[in-house]
């Protein structure tokens, strides 16, 4: 293909001349083909190590002009066949007129302001087809609402031309996918078939193959099934039938009352062309699963990512991954799972720059802390444009973000100085309003403990291993937000937490470490302004406080129970959607055992909001789908004690304390908080695994 001319420097450094005349040169990659020596053997190396957005294509055009050392590529190619016949092209429309020339400077004008008009006619001719497109967009919207009788709100997002099964005939015809219907219409020899579904009535949707049916598409509705194949390209058809049906269930948990009309959405203003809204479902499902996979919180918006290497100093080595830029972080994930992820806030990056590129590293950036950790990421396509996106987000950051402090927190094992920040801004709030009240500044547990004759026996010898292989782990990876989280992590975290870490690193692989550090002082206004005041929510808190662990010393005396009702009560204040849910003290109660009031409350909001939404509301919606999606689960794994407990009709019964309370209601409390540590670095896919795993055993 034609690409913006670039200046060479060097023409034949990792490259062969293949052709040449005395304007252009073409030139093949060392290592693509036969032949190329040891030389081609390292280039051919490279280029398999290398992800394919880094590879230099295998084919070439160089323009040269006399003895000049300076040399300008205008054409690349994937292929032989391909760069042939843009040669053929050069030689047959520019090499005559080009000897006409008589400056260098000249020649080197003309072909660059040729190429670059080559490139905007190609460019006209694609944007003159997206038109061409919408148009034929827009003449299949119109035939949609004619052929269903949708009104001018419902808006199409894409069709395809598809086969519907109907027995084992199929119908050939075009299916509609619009925001809150799925729709196939046929006319085939004098047969006519029309079919229309609300998502909401969707209940799975699956890509299959069997001997009766080829590779197709089956749509479980409330009543029946109807299978779709034939397409064009399947994958992408399912991804978008995935995107819609999982926007209308958010619609329905997000209702408050089921009382609103979900069929049509809401008027909005129409679309350019045929792409605005889908590319719209596209962003929406990349932010999503960029805020999952790094637990940010649900304003973080993704700006970009692409394919690069990060250097490991733990393993020596250049892991192969993806970077992602958004407002307020900088994140990497390694291609195969579990090998190394990494999260850096720009609120503690201090140094952003281009490092010294080498023929080892091409193309490397370096990104420093303010905790003196260096990351440096290589084979990044547009690394300048990178570097100036990250100071453009830098320069966007807010001060108060650059001057958050993390002095050591009080939980701190022998030898390991922690790096949670300090709960100074809440506890002086508390005080504020609470004079001589004593207030849980540090977790709950750790209190307790001072007073506890018993520091010896296996236990606190395994507790010293644990916080010796911590110890360990933070000097080859670091600590805090910064850290690298990989595999190893991950058996550590399998192995149970030391209870003198327990806290701070919820904090930090559950997310809520940066939204913390982000808003001080936000919980102790939120304890001012929500203490004294009555309410629906309140009302139950004071009724369950005393339900709460009343087993444990620390929840059998004022101080513990006036940090868990300030704890739920600031909540309940911060998001009145919610409130407050039975269970709720539960989880918040085991919260203060190992962390501050301040942490707590952050945890408790990241459980709530982002961890298990929907799960803490009157109607504990979220909790019944994972209900639903675990019996299902039984249902496939555990066949015959599936058809037992649907016997005994006590599976549903049973099951929503485990997730409402991630088990801490049923097991042992020791066996309970290890499940906690794993859920909190590993997510929802916890509760799944014990339920369907021990979980029976032990109620």
């Amino acid at each position: 293909m034609w690409i913006t001319p670039e200046e060479v420097l060097i023409a034949n450094a990792l490259w062969v001349s293949e052709r040449a005349n005395p304007f252009f040169i073409l030139q093949r990659r060392k290592g693509h083909g036969k032949g190329g020596g040891i030389t081609g053997l390292l280039v051919g190396t490279m280029d398999v190590v290398l992800d394919s957005s880094a590879r230099a294509a295998p084919y070439r055009i160089l323009l040269q002009t006399g003895d000049s050392q300076v040399y300008w590529s205008i054409a690349c190619g994937g292929s032989r066949m391909e760069i042939t016949a843009h040669w053929e092209w050069l030689e047959a429309n520019l090499l005559q007129t080009l000897s006409i020339f008589e400056n260098d400077e000249d020649i080197s004008t003309f072909v660059k302001g040729k190429i670059s008009g080559i490139i905007a006619e190609e460019n006209k001719s694609k944007q003159a087809q997206e038109e061409e497109d919408s148009g034929k967009f827009r003449e299949a919207e119109l035939k949609m609402r004619k052929l269903f009788g949708m009104p001018e709100e419902e808006k199409l997002v894409n069709y395809y031309s598809c086969s519907f099964w109907k027995g084992r005939v199929p119908r050939q015809g075009w299916l509609y996918l619009t925001v809150n219907h799925i729709c196939f219409y046929s006319f085939l020899l004098g047969k006519e078939v029309t079919l229309i579904s609300q998502w909401t009535d969707v209940t799975r949707l699956e890509k299959n193959a069997t001997l009766l049916f080829p590779e197709s598409v089956r749509v479980c509705t409330r009543d029946t099934e109807h299978f779709f194949s034939m397409f064009l390209n399947i994958n992408d058809t399912f991804k978008l039938m995935e995107q819609l049906a999982t926007i209308a269930m958010r619609q329905i948990l997000d209702n408050e009352g089921f009382a609103a009309d979900l069929s049509l959405p809401k008027p909005r203003k129409t679309l350019k062309n045929v792409s605005a809204l889908k590319r719209d479902l596209d962003a929406r499902a990349k932010n999503e699963h960029y805020r999952t996979l790094f637990r940010l919180t649900q304003e973080e918006r993704l700006d970009g990512h692409t394919d690069c290497t990060l250097w490991a100093p733990f393993a020596k080595m250049h892991v192969t991954g993806q970077l992602f830029i958004s407002n307020n972080y900088i994140c990497f994930a390694s291609r195969e799972e579990d090998l190394c992820n990494l999260i850096i806030p720009l609120r503690e990056v201090s140094v952003v720059e281009k490092a010294d590129s080498s023929s080892v590293l091409p193309c490397p950036v370096s990104i420093s802390t303010k905790n003196k950790m260096n990351f440096l990421f290589a084979n990044l396509k547009d690394r300048d444009f990178l570097v100036q996106r990250i100071s453009d987000f830098l320069q966007r950051t807010p001060d108060r973000m650059w001057s958050d402090a993390t002095p050591p927190g009080p939980l701190s094992c022998a030898g390991l100085p922690s790096s949670s920040p300090g709960p100074a801004a809440s506890t002086q709030a508390q005080r504020h309003y609470h004079p001589g009240l004593p207030t849980a500044s540090q977790g709950l547990l750790h209190i307790y403990q001072r007073d506890d004759p018993e520091g010896q026996g296996p236990k606190a010898a395994r507790e010293k291993m644990k916080e010796e292989s911590w110890k360990i782990h933070f000097f080859e990876f670091g600590r805090g937000v910064c850290m690298y989280r990989t595999s190893q992590t991950r058996e550590l975290v399998l192995n149970g937490l030391p209870e003198c870490l327990r806290g701070e690193l919820w904090l930090l692989f559950s997310g809520a470490q940066n939204e913390m550090a982000t808003q001080p002082g936000y919980y102790g206004d939120l304890v001012e302004q929500a203490m004294g005041r009555c309410s629906l929510a309140t009302e139950e808190i004071e009724r369950d406080l005393h339900r709460s662990m009343p087993e444990h010393r620390a929840f059998q005396n004022e101080m513990g129970i006036a940090a868990l009702r300030r704890v739920l009560t600031a909540y309940a204040h911060r998001n009145p959607g919610i409130g407050y849910c039975q269970a709720m003290n539960i989880v918040a109660s085991v919260l203060l055992l190992y962390c501050t009031e301040e942490e707590a409350f952050w945890l408790l909001v990241a459980l709530c909001e982002r961890m298990l939404p929907d799960y803490y509301n009157t109607r504990v919606v979220g909790a019944l789908v994972d209900q639903g999606v675990f019996e299902e689960l039984t249902r496939a794994c555990l066949p015959l004690l599936y058809e037992h407990m649907q016997e005994l009709g006590v599976i549903s019964s049973i099951s929503l304390s485990w997730f409402l309370t991630l088990f801490l209601s049923v097991m042992p409390f020791d066996s309970a908080v290890l499940l906690v540590d794993c859920f909190f670095f590993e997510g929802i896919k916890v509760i799944f695994q014990v339920s369907n795993g021990t979980g029976w055993l032990t109620d």
